[in-house]
């Protein structure tokens, strides 16, 4: 019963163009479609459903981590058709899922629309690259169109430390060996520290969940390896400042110093709904520059805007820059991107100034980047 509904559910999932496919007790099951959350047109699920759907799709050692600690994550093949994501997890007594689609095919950095600076920043001997982001966001997409670069373009060996494994990588121009937390490691920090006594050159961190795993990255990164991480944050200072803040206070300083040298880029993303269908990422790029390392080494990431703002012919740019381009390029609604916007009343009146025809992009951007920076600097001083 549980395989054969669970079959009907991935393929329908599938063929609608889904991103995620929801299934809870006391409700039917759910896609997500562009963004948006759309029920299926079948029976209420009952709690022997989704027990039942859970245990035809769950390796024993996954049931078993559901068990004891509430939930559990692993990577799931649909036959030749697709890849899923599986979040499985315990609410009001009952057995939840969460299966998240993997495109089967590459989707290339070009196509994702990533500034071309990104592959220039892929050449680099060593560094901390960091691709942040809400969840949904497509962190982990990015991740594989920018590892499959260098695959295919670099000699390297690439290690990457995932939970689970969500796109398979096969051998081309470099050597990659993945590996999955709770399959071929125990932990993140642990894979970190076993991976530099591999020969790599590129080490992917899942995601940078903890201390312990944050100064393993870090280490890599400064010992002469490329090392990637994903942290859930929306902006290029909030990940800085995320960082620092999961060290005690007596480290931060060091921390600082030794993220000013470690980190090369940051890019943090985010989804939109496309006008005419699909979804398009909007961007936030920081480059770390000398000056942009002084701002973080003197804990003055509240100015970090402002220098993303005059480093765009370095190829910087700030979320609201990209959000506004979307938006005159008519490929998103306003509405849309104001709900995405770091400041959406400051983006609001560039768009309502552009839709008058009185909109003088430099002009209006500089002024924008400085009251954000009296903004930030005031809310520093009250915290």
């Amino acid at each position: 019963m549980g395989t054969l509904l669970i079959d009907k559910l991935l393929h329908a999932t599938v063929k609608q163009g889904a991103s995620d496919l929801h299934l809870a007790v006391g409700q039917p099951p759910v896609l997500r479609i562009h963004g948006r959350l759309q029920r299926l047109k079948t029976k209420v699920l009952e709690p022997a459903d989704t027990v039942a759907l859970m245990k035809s799709i769950t390796p024993d050692r996954c049931q078993q981590e559901l068990q004891e600690e509430g939930g559990t994550d692993f990577g799931f093949a649909f036959g030749d058709m697709a890849r899923f994501r599986v979040s499985v997890f315990k609410q009001k007594g009952n057995v939840g899922l969460v299966l998240r689609l993997i495109p089967v095919d590459m989707v290339s950095m070009d196509e994702l629309g990533l500034p071309e600076i990104t592959k220039s920043l892929l050449s680099r001997p060593r560094g901390l690259i960091l691709v942040t982001g809400p969840t949904g966001s497509g962190k982990t997409t990015t991740l594989a169109s920018m590892v499959d670069y260098i695959n295919e373009h670099m000699d390297h060996h690439i290690i990457t430390v995932e939970d689970p494994i969500e796109f398979y990588h096969s051998h081309k121009k470099s050597t990659i060996n993945q590996r999955e937390i709770g399959v071929d490691v125990p932990a993140f920090a642990e894979a970190i520290r076993r991976a530099l006594r591999q020969d790599p050159d590129v080490i992917l961190v899942g995601e940078l969940r903890d201390l312990e795993t944050i100064e393993a990255a870090i280490t890599a990164a400064e010992t002469g390896h490329i090392v990637f991480g994903t942290l859930h944050t929306t902006s290029a200072a909030g990940t800085i400042n995320r960082i620092i803040d999961v060290f005690p206070t007596n480290q931060q300083e060091q921390i600082r110093t030794q993220l000013s040298v470690a980190v090369i880029a940051i890019i943090a993303q985010t989804l939109l709904p496309r006008i005419g269908g699909g979804r398009i990422a909007a961007f936030e790029i920081l480059i770390v520059t000398p000056a942009i390392a002084n701002l973080i080494r003197e804990n003055k990431t509240f100015r970090i805007p402002s220098a993303i703002q005059t480093g765009a012919r370095q190829g910087m740019q700030l979320m609201d820059d990209h959000l506004f381009r979307l938006w005159k390029e008519e490929k998103c609604t306003k509405q849309d991107v104001l709900l995405k916007a770091h400041s959406p009343d400051e983006l609001a009146r560039r768009i309502a100034s552009a839709e008058r025809g009185l909109f003088d992009d430099e002009a209006d951007v500089a002024q924008a980047a400085e009251r954000n920076d009296g903004k930030a600097a005031a809310n520093k001083a009250s915290t």
